[in-house]
């Protein structure tokens, strides 16, 4: 049960919900994560983005939490500069599964997330160019099997046609000890078996012996809704889809409106008061 600031983890995706990647992170979101820590709260972000990615795009917030990235996979402890989970596709499963997608959709852009922090680049299309170019990626163009086979997840992209077309194939198949989620309307990802936003929130919940029940995370997409389930309140933005709106205890402004923002203000109207109290 949150009493104090001190007892609260908010956890935050980041695509056009904490940073909208045109035109960057909004100062208001900036400025309420920084008074939010300065009361003693603690936040983090829970993203499908690489741990190279956050770090990047996120270096002007002094984030105090560990992170989880690739969906779940990984969650990095940036102050210590160590992974605290580094979780992987199974090998064989993955690549049978990869080389038959791509073999069914010739044009499709795929990106493969490797477990050493690196992202190697399959099969480019103008999407992955998008993808690398606006999120400012560092990546590697390379065929399958010139490279580490260990991969955190992997990244198909397309138009939301195709991704339809996608997905039910993948659904066809019945692939073991991997599943696949869509994270945006021109990506759809494969993932561990297991592996998720909303699992990766309760690891780290036990690594920093905060109770699930003590955490706030905000979401946009149908990859949030797992996360969003296992919180202890969830709020989705404005411009959330429908099904992802309907698993949240609250609703908020838009990225682009300082939406985390308020939500982060107020917990501290509500909290911060019994720090001081106390």
């Amino acid at each position: 049960m949150i009493q104090t600031i001190k007892d609260c983890l908010v956890v935050c995706d980041i695509d056009n919900t904490l940073l909208n990647v045109k035109s960057g992170l909004p100062e208001v979101n900036r400025l309420t994560v920084d008074l939010f820590i300065s009361h003693g709260g603690r936040f983090t972000v829970a993203t499908g983005r690489t741990t190279e990615s956050v770090q990047h795009h996120l270096k002007k917030l002094n984030l105090n939490a560990p992170v989880i990235t690739c969906n779940g996979a990984v969650i990095y402890d940036f102050q210590k500069k160590k992974y605290l989970q580094n979780k992987i596709l199974p090998e064989e499963t993955a690549m049978r599964a990869l080389q038959e997608i791509q073999a069914a959709f010739p044009g499709i852009g795929i990106e493969v997330m490797s477990a050493d922090g690196r992202l190697y680049v399959v099969q480019s299309n103008e999407l992955t160019h998008h993808h690398t170019v606006y999120e400012q990626l560092g990546y590697t163009m390379s065929p399958l099997g010139e490279f580490s086979s260990k991969w955190n997840k992997v990244l198909f992209a397309a138009s939301p046609v195709v991704l339809e077309q996608v997905n039910q194939f993948v659904a066809d198949k019945r692939y073991e000890d991997i599943y696949f989620v869509s994270t945006d309307k021109i990506y759809f990802e494969m993932m561990p078996k297991g592996v998720s936003k909303g699992r990766a929130l309760e690891e780290l919940c036990a690594m920093m012996k905060i109770p699930v029940e003590n955490t706030v995370v905000i979401g946009d997409y149908y990859n949030d809704i797992e996360l969003m389930q296992t919180a202890g309140y969830a709020v989705a933005v404005e411009n959330a889809p429908d099904s992802v709106k309907a698993v949240a205890d609250e609703m908020t402004g838009r990225c682009e409106d300082g939406g985390v923002a308020q939500v982060l203000y107020n917990l501290i109207r509500k909290y911060a008061s019994a720090v001081s109290s106390g």
